[in-house]
């Protein structure tokens, strides 16, 4: 345990070590796994993106910003509200069934901290005050000291929902008057799943307030298996900014879960991120960008990854995708427009025609 100091608070009330009662982490199957995670924090007071990130050790920024669909100028001193939520990602550790926050974030305790106070007020009740003590072997919870270096235990999952559907488990808040089965319909994971991956039986134990385990669906990148982010997902309703932060991800179901990429747009350093289009057109095109609808065939820009070199910002790679938008081969067709009229007397004239030819 770090380090030294004076006894900084006795509750006023009895704390003792509840044990086992206090259950860490979500359901993790395997025995060994990491992946990445969200949690959902409700801001005690009004704050700001940075210190956010600050408190619970972020390294990017530009992750927080991806993870709540912000704009790529988010700067850190941009304000939250008080009671705002905001979607925290870190990474998840998995680990004899049971998955924790990979000893992220990190706490050092101040003069007038209790245990109580740092995770009902700091951390905002998303762990309690003897899953804090469990995980850092704190011998007395009435006693510690400023300066102390305390892990807080995130629970998170890298469970996989089924063979083929991609998720990035979701710490979920539950709102006041949400049932099991709301929660299905707008995550897209059956019932029978969310209460298996929370140990409950009973739906109708949920209870306001709770951090539920609400896994999101995601999409996958879809690159080249040589890539530094080649193992990466984008949850549904977030953004993704990779290779540096020069290439922002998008997911949504119309893709076939497929996440879509183009260039940040905000760094004047990123390595180049263009591909050659084809045919007789040499205009260069960025990824996530396509040749005018009128070419044909219609060529579009696509994020295949990234490496790094001995330049800080590595290479980006892309893929020219052609798809075809000329009209169909074939026989020459005759379109009729107008009245049913004038077709009669079109169709009259070729007749008269056919048959002036054949005498």
């Amino acid at each position: 345990m770090g380090g030294g100091g004076v006894v900084v608070a006795v509750a006023t009330f009895a704390i003792w070590f509840l044990g086992s009662s206090e259950a860490l982490g979500f359901k993790c199957s395997s025995e060994s796994a990491t992946c990445q995670a969200l949690i959902d924090y409700k801001s005690p007071n009004a704050t700001s993106y940075g210190a956010i990130q600050t408190l619970f050790n972020i390294t990017n920024f530009i992750d927080l910003v991806g993870a709540n669909a912000r704009p790529r100028t988010t700067l850190p001193t941009a304000s939250v509200d008080k009671d705002q939520i905001v979607r925290i990602p870190f990474p998840c550790n998995c680990t004899n069934s049971i998955g924790l926050s990979n000893h992220l974030p990190r706490y050092i305790v101040k003069d007038g901290d209790t245990l109580s106070h740092i995770a009902q007020d700091v951390f905002s009740g998303l762990v309690t005050y003897p899953q804090i003590q469990q995980a850092n072997n704190i011998p007395d919870a009435n006693k510690i000291l400023v300066g102390q270096d305390f892990w807080i235990p995130l629970p998170c999952s890298c469970e996989q929902v089924n063979s083929t559907t991609k998720v990035v488990h979701y710490g979920r808040i539950v709102a006041a008057g949400s049932s099991v089965q709301q929660l299905a319909q707008q995550s897209g994971i059956a019932q029978d799943i969310l209460l298996d991956l929370n140990n409950m039986t009973d739906p109708n134990a949920l209870l306001a307030g709770q951090i539920f385990d609400v896994p999101l669906r995601a999409c996958s990148l879809g690159v080249r298996s040589g890539s530094l982010d080649s193992s990466s997902l984008v949850a549904n309703g977030t953004d993704l900014y990779t290779a540096n932060g020069c290439v922002k991800c998008s997911c949504d179901s119309s893709n076939d879960w497929t996440a879509q990429c183009e260039a940040s747009g905000s760094n004047s350093t990123c390595p180049s991120m263009q591909c050659q289009s084809s045919g007789s057109n040499s205009t260069q095109l960025t990824i996530g960008s396509s040749n005018t609808t009128s070419s044909c065939p219609r060529a579009t820009c696509v994020y295949d990854g990234y490496s790094a070199t001995a330049n800080a910002n590595g290479t980006i790679f892309t893929n020219l995708v052609t798809n075809s938008t000329c009209p169909a081969s074939g026989a020459s067709r005759i379109s009729f427009h107008g009245s049913p009229s004038n077709l009669v007397l079109i169709v009259i004239h070729l007749v008269l025609l056919s048959l002036y030819l054949c005498f």
